[in-house]
């Protein structure tokens, strides 16, 4: 099963160009993909959902 991925970037970003962390959750929601926004056709890093939400949880308390 091949899922086409809706990457999308933080509230936080603007459009300068700055460093940017893109993110996309496939329709099974198993796995979180991450990119930098800057390389789109680089390396990315897959997580777990479970470890996603810890890692969010940690770095922004009470999200």
């Amino acid at each position: 099963m091949s899922d086409k991925l809706t990457w999308f970037k933080s509230s936080y970003s603007d459009n300068e160009g700055g460093d940017c962390v893109e993110a996309a959750i496939p329709t099974s929601r198993t796995t979180i993909h991450i990119r930098d926004s800057k390389n789109p056709s680089g390396p990315r890093l897959t997580v777990t959902a479970a470890s996603w939400t810890a890692f969010v949880s940690a770095v922004h308390p009470g999200a």
